[in-house]
């Protein structure tokens, strides 16, 4: 098979300047398109996929997204080269911009099937695995991993990780600036109680000056992401802070991170975009639920979110719910008067 060149495209290295994680059950097709009308430039994730559901099982309807969505990746967990071979070859084809290996995942039924964060402790598989995913497609492969799990010592697996990895191809990392309990925590405690090592990430860029190298974990806004690009970091990864105050983190991104020069968008005008997105999904067989879950923290800390969040939260169970639901929400807003518009 013709190999490709893992080659890192300048429009996608910019697009990683900022990036959503990807968020089990949060950033599905819905939540990304929202997130794409508030913020143009940064990239977005799928919700882990995993390779055997792909290529095995009758997942492929997980992959679907809207072409605005782009830039978007998607990121696939497995620990078997060929499968996840395989499974990047349906992703290239369904064309993705990036497919993403999950080395940092602590759950356990991840652990079961050897892969996330269990991986750490085996560089050379993960190493194989790129290898593999490299040769099966043109699109680029990239890596999220933690600086280490368990008792293993960061400062001395994190380097040899990176350096087994980037000789396999690899030339974007994401890193989870924690530790994974794989004994001991579980998935959600994994999230908060390591503590955050920022020092040995920003070592990482000065030991391996050529990668691409993002800072993922406790990053809650763009102040903190800015102060990260200017310490030399490629990247930034914002997860649960994106999806609870979305506004907060995408609505400035476009401005202050990628130097748009257009006006950031309100969250009032998005709020409005959605109505035709809610529309089409009706039409297709879909529930406002679907989407509306999503945006429920929109105008967290704003006048009336409370009353939006009610709103939204309650009338989306109703069978008859349709887009009038979104309308009737921003009303609670303050400047809800625009709504003619």
């Amino acid at each position: 098979m013709e190999h490709h060149e893992n080659s890192t495209g300048p429009d996608l290295r910019r697009a990683a300047r900022l990036s959503v994680a990807p968020m089990m059950d949060w950033t599905d097709r819905h939540c990304r398109y929202l997130h794409r009308l508030m913020s143009r430039h940064a990239l977005l994730y799928t919700e882990m996929v995993t390779a055997p559901a792909l290529v095995r099982g009758d997942a492929r309807h997980l992959l679907e997204f809207d072409p605005a969505e782009h830039p978007v990746a998607v990121q696939l967990g497995g620990s078997d080269p060929a499968e996840l071979a395989a499974a990047t070859r349906i992703c290239g084809d369904q064309d993705y911009d990036e497919v993403n290996l999950n080395v940092g995942c602590p759950s356990d039924r991840v652990q079961s099937g050897c892969f996330g964060a269990a991986l750490m402790q085996q560089p050379a598989l993960v190493a194989d695995c790129v290898a593999a995913m490299i040769a099966a497609s043109p699109v680029e492969v990239t890596v999220k991993c933690r600086i280490g799990v368990d008792d293993q010592d960061p400062a001395q697996v994190l380097p040899h990780f990176i350096e087994t990895v980037r000789a396999a191809g690899v030339r974007r990392f994401t890193i989870h600036a924690r530790k994974a309990w794989l004994q001991g925590l579980s998935p959600k405690e994994n999230r908060d109680i390591p503590p955050l090592d920022y020092p040995l990430v920003l070592q990482m860029k000065r030991d391996f000056p050529d990668l691409h190298i993002s800072i993922n974990g406790g990053i809650t806004s763009l102040d903190q992401a800015q102060a990260f690009l200017d310490t030399g970091l490629d990247g930034v990864m914002v997860g649960r802070a994106a999806y609870h105050t979305p506004a907060d983190i995408l609505l400035q991104a476009d401005q202050r991170i990628f130097g748009a020069t257009a006006p950031a968008r309100r969250a009032e005008d998005v709020v409005l975009d959605m109505v035709p997105y809610i529309n089409r999904h009706l039409a297709a067989g879909g529930r406002v639920h679907n989407v509306t879950r999503h945006m429920l923290g929109l105008f967290a800390g704003r006048p009336g979110a409370r009353a939006w969040r009610r709103i939204l939260s309650q009338g989306a169970s109703r069978p008859d719910a349709d887009a009038t639901l979104l309308r009737e929400a921003l009303a609670q807003i303050g400047g809800g008067d625009r709504l003619s518009a």
